[in-house]
């Protein structure tokens, strides 16, 4: 379980702010950095960019400053049984790069939402979010993705799988992260273990297996939700994905159910 003291989000602080604890403090500490920051790290200060996270384990000095015209974090004192948080391999007192900073801070805002509030799950509700946080931590911290477009990316993928419908297309999707086409396509597949119009494909048919089953609509109105234009096409991509057409598919788990 997890036992929070003090929890913040969106702190910001002028230019000539520095917060230096030279025994540390007798809990935890959790950053996530909003700005670049310059922190205390192996004998010297060292810069580091914005949307770091950095862990402070108990009376571990610490020293942290703004060197930018402002400094800005999330925050977290806490203490925690949580097994994960003692044996990972976290390097306590270095900050690391988080691959998606936007949901961690949401993260940040919820668990700080259920501190403040008295609510009738807030303990139990608290220590599911820190359990996520730890694990997303954890992650960020063994994570090979933190290149300088990964993030671009990552928003691109969150928004074909929030919209498969639209008209993706590698130029409409290169033109959203600002890259090449070329460039785009050679990136993408490493990066998330399939091409980006693959991507796309399988949203579609996904979606499209969902409509198939849980809507009142028409093939030929599922084929255009799904962002195709052409009912023939649709169905030649759903049977290559699936091995059935739409209507033998909508059947078959139609029996099953």
């Amino acid at each position: 379980m997890i036992t929070i003291y003090y929890a913040g989000y969106d702190a910001i602080h002028t230019a000539d702010f520095v917060y230096d604890v030279p025994e540390g403090h007798n809990t935890w500490l959790l950053l996530l950095t909003r700005t670049p920051a310059q922190f205390w790290v192996e004998g010297e200060m060292k810069e580091y960019p914005a949307n770091c996270a950095v862990v402070f384990q108990p009376h571990q000095k610490i020293l942290y400053r703004a060197c930018a015209d402002s400094y800005g974090n999330d925050w977290i004192h806490f203490d925690s049984d949580e097994i994960h948080l003692k044996e990972s391999k976290l390097l306590h007192g270095v900050p690391f790069p988080m691959p998606d900073p936007e949901y961690f801070h949401q993260l940040f805002q919820l668990l700080t939402a259920e501190h403040f509030f008295s609510c009738a799950y807030r303990e139990l509700s608290m220590d599911y979010l820190f359990r996520i946080i730890i694990n997303k931590l954890i992650e960020a911290s063994h994570s090979t993705n933190n290149t300088p477009h990964y993030q671009n990316l990552l928003n691109l993928r969150k928004a074909i799988y929030n919209n498969p419908g639209h008209s993706w297309a590698v130029p409409a999707m290169a033109e959203h992260v600002h890259l090449s086409s070329g460039y785009l396509q050679a990136i993408y597949k490493p990066t998330f273990g399939i091409s980006c119009m693959d991507d796309v494909i399988q949203c579609r048919i996904r979606l499209a297996k969902e409509k198939l089953l849980h809507s009142p609509h028409r093939i030929s109105e599922i084929a255009a939700i799904c962002g195709y234009m052409n009912i023939e096409h649709f169905s030649r991509q759903f049977r290559q994905i699936t091995g059935y057409a739409p209507r033998e598919y909508q059947k078959l788990m139609a029996s099953d159910s």
